[in-house]
């Protein structure tokens, strides 16, 4: 056998786990608001799944930039302690709701409870989430509930509530919800998130269309590998995932800070042209995923010239 051939065979074997080359140009996450200080004074926002993870980075963002936060999901004490955190940090009012969101009912009281301390919010993030790896035949119907209603219907019921309200007192308002990329393409192990997130994203842009005559704008964020301790305790206790997202021409995984200040550009009205949208924020890992031929970037000049020598090589079609 050509010792070219050989030699190149056996480096494409083992070509994944290189260091690439060519990232001579990092790129450092930068966890400073985006936006100037002030941009939500007078403004209030209510967060689902507000008192850990993406949902506090959010609400410490929004309170940063002068917003007073309404943040609600199930654990009361967590969410006082996310409170005071951020209130006594920012000087802002941070409204801790415990509120489950599969139920109308507590979702119509935390709401209640907004509007009476703070007021109708004009920022609306819905991002609890429930989440969990598992092979599909094993789940029971209440388990693929479960996810799908908190969700799903989660984000719908907030949505609706806040909403019909807001259209009764012809007010406007920023919505945002979070989704996954793995929506773009399905995948298997997370059956009941990502239809339900995928729900989430249909949603965005339906109501974007309909609800854009009340002065409302939907968007939607679709991020990668972003860690978060309760998520990640669920969906990769191994560090697999988070190993993987180093793949992409970024090389890292994101920062909850990142997340937060697209969030903040989506909910401001710098954003006033933008709706219905889905934005991927994944340091370009699903798009370099996409094909096998970008994991050529992990090859050094010296390889190349053992590859270019092979294909010279080959004769035929």
């Amino acid at each position: 056998m050509n010792s070219v051939k050989v030699a190149c065979d056996t480096y494409l074997k083992n070509m994944f786990p290189c260091r690439r080359m060519y990232a001579k140009t990092k790129f450092p996450p930068v966890v400073t608001p985006l936006l100037p200080p002030g941009t939500f004074e007078n403004k209030i926002a209510f967060i689902t799944g507000g008192g850990t993870g993406i949902g506090k980075g959010m609400a410490k963002m929004l309170a940063k930039l002068g917003a007073n936060v309404a943040i609600v999901s199930r654990k009361q004490d967590v969410l006082e302690a996310t409170a005071k955190e951020i209130g006594d940090k920012t000087h802002r009012k941070i409204l801790p709701v415990a509120a489950d969101v599969r139920d109308p009912a507590a979702i119509a009281a935390a709401v209640d409870k907004c509007e009476l301390e703070l007021g109708l919010p004009s920022i609306v993030i819905n991002n609890a989430a429930g989440n969990f790896i598992s092979p599909t035949e094993k789940l029971s119907p209440n388990a693929w509930k479960t996810i799908v209603d908190i969700v799903l219907n989660g984000t719908a019921f907030v949505t609706l509530e806040i909403g019909k309200r807001l259209i009764r007192a012809d007010l406007g308002a920023n919505f945002l919800a979070i989704s996954a990329t793995y929506t773009n393409f399905g995948s298997g192990f997370v059956a009941p998130s990502c239809a339900a997130k995928s729900g989430v994203e249909a949603l965005t842009m339906s109501l974007a269309s309909e609800w854009g005559k009340y002065g409302m704008r939907f968007n939607c964020i679709s991020p990668g590998v972003v860690y978060t301790k309760g998520a990640h305790s669920r969906l990769d206790p191994e560090g697999i995932f988070t190993k993987t997202a180093i793949e992409g021409p970024i090389e890292r995984a994101g920062e909850i800070a990142e997340v937060a200040n697209l969030a903040a550009y989506l909910v401001s009205d710098y954003s006033s042209w933008l709706t219905g949208e889905v934005i991927r924020l994944d340091g370009g890992h699903l798009n370099y995923i996409a094909s096998d031929f970008n994991k050529l970037s992990n090859i050094d000049e010296k390889r190349w010239e053992v590859l270019e020598a092979a294909i010279r090589n080959t004769k035929g079609s």
